[in-house]
């Protein structure tokens, strides 16, 4: 498919079928990946794969987070547990820290691009995703089960990735409602 056509047809997935993902797609993922734009080349993006004994503790501390927010119910955690915990694959994503704000600023930008990139390279190989930013990632349970030190790195996200087990489509707005145009 053409670029314009993966970017557009691209969604995030909330549930996965447990099929593991083929030989290479992650590789070929980070790759695309470090290829974002980058001001200065920092390359300031750091991909930690997250195994299932790290995930299941984390998985942990998303249910007592949400649970500290509102009482999930029993119905309601089955679904949190399996929208964490179910993907083939689960990517922390982190971004090192530059002591100067501005390129801080920057360097988080390239990351995001780095996210989408990873995101459209699975998704031309048929992989959906899901860029994850619950309360987890700020918490320092998660640091330290990832070996980031919050001082020199940020977490920005958590990637899960694998065969969609659900298709939303959820509506945008219209571009003309998001574009202006000035003389």
């Amino acid at each position: 498919m053409s670029i314009h056509e993966t970017i557009i047809s691209r969604r995030t997935a909330h549930f996965y079928k447990t099929d593991p993902l083929p030989e290479g797609a992650l590789q070929r993922a980070y790759e695309a990946a470090i290829r974002a734009p980058n001001h200065k080349l920092t390359n300031p993006w750091r991909f930690v794969e997250i195994g299932p004994q790290t995930r299941a503790k984390i998985v942990e501390i998303i249910v007592e987070l949400k649970n500290k927010k509102k009482p999930l119910g029993e119905a309601m955690e089955a679904k949190v547990r399996r929208k964490v915990g179910d993907s083939p694959a689960c990517i922390a994503v982190a971004q090192v820290l530059d002591p100067d704000d501005f390129r801080r600023k920057e360097d988080y930008a390239s990351v995001a691009c780095a996210i989408q990139n990873l995101t459209l390279s699975l998704w031309g190989e048929g992989i959906s995703s899901k860029w994850s930013t619950s309360g987890a990632i700020q918490d320092e349970r998660t640091y330290e089960l990832l070996e980031i030190n919050p001082t020199t790195e940020e977490i920005v996200g958590i990637i899960f990735a694998g065969y969609a087990d659900d298709d939303p489509d959820p509506p945008r707005r219209p571009v003309s409602e998001v574009v202006r145009r000035v003389p």
